[in-house]
């Protein structure tokens, strides 16, 4: 058998509702570029890693020329195949993927939300050796630090729970793209993501940790703390 290979997917399909502005939230701008521009950047920064990068946009998209003018390079694909979840956004990208770039089921994949704008290439080094020898493949996480409630109907704590064992699923997740496929086929469009979709199928995903900086950009008040993260990365002016 020949060595698996690497290959990236980051769907960049959704409305981003929840953020408000104007716009889908991964074209709106941080520290000067849109938000997956910055994303895309940290898998460019280990492009020699990678078979392929893949960025999955709607048919209709009309803002991603815009947001990546020099987008595809070289070894990177546009694939607009994305859906109305996140979830068939990500299994419609796997086998436009498979097409387009010749990819095989015993091929890795990490998977990357457009709006994890603030992913570093250490965090990516990091999962891929942590995965890349796995029986199952894994996801970057973060051990939750806060006191974690449960509401009632009318809005009041329910429960109190432990987070001795509570984790934040974060991005990238990493996967042999024949198994994440077929989990994905089982699950249809209720997972939220990848690693969800393998353990519905039973398998057990490696945790490996990752940083709370790798938060993903949802809500409005979210924005300005990228920003002020990407600014902080740049060190100060001369």
């Amino acid at each position: 058998m020949n060595a698996s290979r690497l290959f990236v997917l980051i769907p960049c399909a959704g409305s981003g509702s929840r953020a408000g502005g104007v716009g889908p939230k991964q074209y709106q701008r941080l520290a000067g570029r849109p938000m997956v521009r910055h994303t895309l950047e940290a898998f460019r920064a280990l492009a020699g890693r990678f078979a392929g990068i893949a960025v999955v946009v709607s048919p209709h998209d009309r803002d991603i020329s815009a947001a990546l003018p020099l987008f595809p390079a070289a070894g990177e694909h546009l694939l607009q195949v994305g859906g109305a979840t996140r979830a068939a956004s990500v299994r419609n990208g796997l086998q436009a993927l498979k097409q387009a770039a010749g990819a095989g089921p015993h091929d890795w994949v990490l998977v990357h939300d457009a709006a994890r704008c603030l992913v570093t290439p250490t965090q990516i080094e990091a999962l891929i050796a942590a995965c890349e020898h796995d029986a199952v493949g894994g996801l970057l996480a973060q051990r939750l630090a806060d006191t974690l409630k449960t509401a009632s109907p009318d809005g009041r704590v329910a429960h109190t729970l432990t987070r001795a064992d509570k984790w934040l699923a974060q991005t990238p997740q990493m996967f042999r793209i024949g198994m994440l496929l077929d989990a994905l086929e089982r699950t249809g469009d209720t997972v939220t993501d990848e690693a969800s979709a393998i353990e519905s199928v039973g398998l057990a995903p490696l945790l490996v940790p990752g940083s709370a900086q790798n938060f993903k950009v949802t809500y409005p008040e979210d924005f300005a703390l990228a920003e002020a993260v990407l600014q902080s990365r740049r060190g100060p002016s001369p």
